[in-house]
């Protein structure tokens, strides 16, 4: 079966990963960034729960430190999708490529993988659909992106403008990033840890991955303020 999935697309499955084996300096907590308190929950569960809640999503792997010793500290039994890893990486690049190493004899080359930052609690299902409706039947696969708005700027190494950057054609890339496992594993194996998301192993390959119009609610959490905005999305969402 594993042999026909790899030859006729339609039959291929969706399978989430999600990197989580960081330390999230920047917010200066006393654990890393993935388990810091939100609604109730730790953040990477509802980074979690976006992909339990989701039909198409056959598995999700976590990605976790060999030496983390938070996870156990808390209940994940609700989410029956769940595998864990213990095999991160001292980096997301290969963090990601040794989860996908791991799962090499459940996942065949044609299967999706959806690999999901860990500090995106927000993700909705009504994102999730339409990044996995428009890219389905694509040849390379491709993110969930936003068009930047804001004035960009260059800094000089004073921390001065140096110049204003022309925005037009830019986006901001978000995750889920979403890719055919036998493609991403040789990009990133390819790319090594000179990357700083899938997106960026798989256009080294030459290959032009598709653009998903996402929103702003499906923000990265990377400051202690952005943990306000995120708590204050999930409990209007849940309202």
């Amino acid at each position: 079966m594993d042999a026909i999935r790899q030859t006729i697309p339609d039959l291929a499955r969706y399978f989430s990963l999600l990197p989580a084996a960081g330390v999230g300096a920047r917010m200066a907590a006393d654990c890393p960034k993935q388990y810091l308190p939100l609604a109730g929950r730790p953040m990477l569960w509802h980074a979690i729960q976006a992909f339990e809640r989701a039909a198409a999503i056959t598995r999700t792997y976590v990605v976790l430190a060999p030496d983390d010793d938070h996870w156990d500290r808390y209940d994940w039994s609700a989410l029956t999708k769940l595998v864990v890893l213990r095999c991160g990486g001292n980096s997301r690049a290969a963090s990601v490529a040794n989860g996908l190493r791991a799962i090499a004899g459940q996942v065949a080359d044609a299967d999706w993988l959806l690999v999901h930052d860990a500090a995106r609690p927000c993700l909705s299902g009504t994102l999730l659909d339409k990044l996995i409706t428009e890219l389905a039947a694509d040849e390379v696969g491709g993110i969930l992106a936003v068009p930047v708005a804001d004035t960009l700027k260059r800094q000089t190494p004073a921390g001065r403008i140096q110049e204003t950057v022309a925005r037009e054609g830019m986006w901001a890339a978000q995750t889920p990033q979403m890719f055919r496992y036998g493609l991403l594993r040789r990009a990133l194996e390819q790319a090594g840890n000179q990357v700083t998301d899938e997106s960026s192993a798989v256009e080294a390959l030459g290959l032009s991955p598709k653009l998903v119009a996402s929103d702003m609610s499906n923000l990265k959490i990377t400051y202690a303020g952005d943990l306000d905005l995120a708590e204050w999305w999930l409990t209007h969402k849940a309202g």
